[in-house]
């Protein structure tokens, strides 16, 4: 008799799969810091019910698979296919391509930086900005308590690398490209990402995962992000993948004193996807609004965890996750703030807000604080129902019918959202997707 595979089996033929072929190079530094990722990936193996982190999202699909590394399908010439549809109509904008997690020197594009600015891969800068990396890579985004990450720490290889000296403003976007092109082979990459702001500069991140066609494969991505004091970042983290692949981030920020930063999330592809965004508020005066949009029909999975830890000061902190659910998919929200003691007037809120336009659509929403200190100010909310029929009552008697209203009530829903971003080429295609995932939406059920 053959016994099913345990949880410990896979995880480790999950990792045997990754080592075979796959070589410790580069400086001993970063050896030693890929060894301790395998090893803490060794002792956690992948994440249950068991844990309340975990409790409403089952990673047992990603468990079982078999994934072929990135870095074993380079084989040919470098891919050549029209990006246009994914640079926001703006080609001159400085990017960094990865195709199926493997850099793109061809479609990539870095120009008209500030002097001192660095835009390059995690690679490059490794070979030539040792010390540099040495600093920082690691440091903030935690592999001892998140098994992705310490997977993703175990095989770093690769990603983009962005540094802005002090004093500097970089005007255009900085847009990050990665590509799923597909093949026959289910490929999984592990992107490295490391953002460097020094004091008083002003930087746009975009950071996007689209897909070519619609196969199955995992990313399985780490971005740390450094905001030195009196910075200004924008980051905009856009997840449109395929509807059968599995998509897992984790978003690692560390602010300094008087430091400001705003980050988009946009989810609307993937069969399953996780992504954590954590904000160290490290420096008094320091903030940041975090905003969200999410997408999921059929048997799709989303699940959004954040925490700002208000570890200084004179602090503050916005949130806005706003998800819209349909066929028999799910959503999970689960939105943390601390603030530390001995802290003083921190300022802090979180709202959740979940829009069913199905009975077979399930939304779980956690809003949590953790509050050690008295002179603050935090709220919390959390909404999960359907549309108001009342209004769409009301749209009817006005010669607009039924599917139509219903439409136009969860555009409505979906706009202040986007409304928020700054930057008006992102918004307005995003703007777009919004109303083709409607439409699309709409003529499925028409369909049924």
């Amino acid at each position: 008799m053959v016994r099913a595979p345990t949880q410990r089996n896979l995880q480790r033929a999950y990792l045997e799969s990754f080592q075979k072929g796959f070589a410790l190079d580069g400086p001993v530094w970063l050896q030693h810091i890929r060894a301790e990722g395998k090893t803490c990936f060794e002792e956690k193996g992948f994440p249950t019910h068991r844990e309340e982190d975990w409790k409403y999202t089952n990673v047992a699909p990603i468990a079982r698979a078999t994934f072929t590394p990135s870095w074993d399908c380079i084989r040919g010439e470098e891919p050549r296919f029209d990006i246009g549809p994914f640079t926001f109509g703006e080609p001159n904008w400085s990017r960094l391509v990865f195709v199926n997690g493997v850099y793109s020197e061809a479609l990539s594009c870095v120009s008209n930086l500030p002097e001192g600015v660095r835009v390059t891969t995690l690679a490059d800068a490794i070979a030539r900005e040792s010390e540099v990396i040495e600093e920082h890579l690691s440091r903030y985004a935690s592999y001892h308590d998140n098994a992705f990450t310490a997977l993703n720490t175990a095989f770093i290889q690769d990603g983009a690398f962005i540094y802005v000296p002090d004093g500097k403003v970089v005007e255009e976007p900085i847009h990050l490209l990665f590509v799923a092109a597909g093949g026959r082979e289910a490929i999984v990459s592990h992107p490295r990402n490391l953002v460097i702001v020094g004091r008083g500069s002003t930087a746009t991140i975009i950071e996007s995962y689209v897909c070519l066609s619609n196969g199955a494969y995992f990313n399985n991505a780490v971005t740390e992000v450094v905001a030195g004091a009196d910075t200004q970042v924008e980051y905009y983290k856009l997840q449109r993948e395929s509807e059968t692949a599995f998509h897992v981030g984790t978003t690692q920020v560390h602010q300094g004193r008087d430091s400001r930063f705003s980050s988009f999330y946009l989810d609307i592809g993937a069969k399953l996807a996780r992504h954590n965004l954590n904000v160290l508020l490290d420096g008094n005066g320091g903030g940041c609004n975090l905003d969200g949009l999410y997408f999921v029909t059929g048997e799709q999975h989303v699940d959004n965890h954040t925490m700002v830890d208000h570890l200084s000061s004179h602090t503050t902190s916005r949130q806005l996750y706003k998800g819209i659910l349909s066929g028999s998919s799910r959503a999970v929200f689960n939105g943390k703030v601390v603030t530390r003691k001995g802290t003083i007037q921190v300022d802090a809120n979180q709202t959740n807000k979940n829009l069913l336009l199905s009975d077979y659509a399930q939304a779980n929403t956690k809003p949590q604080l953790e509050i050690f200190a008295d002179d603050v100010k935090c709220g919390h909310g959390a909404t999960v129902g359907q549309l108001d029929e009342d209004a769409v009552f009301y749209m009817n008697s006005r010669g607009i019918d039924h599917e139509n209203a219903r439409t136009l009530l969860t555009y409505g829903f979906a706009r202040d959202v986007v409304d928020r971003i700054r930057i008006e080429r992102v918004r307005a295609v995003l703007d777009d997707l919004v109303l083709v995932w409607l439409q699309r939406d709409l003529a499925t059920k028409e369909t049924r």
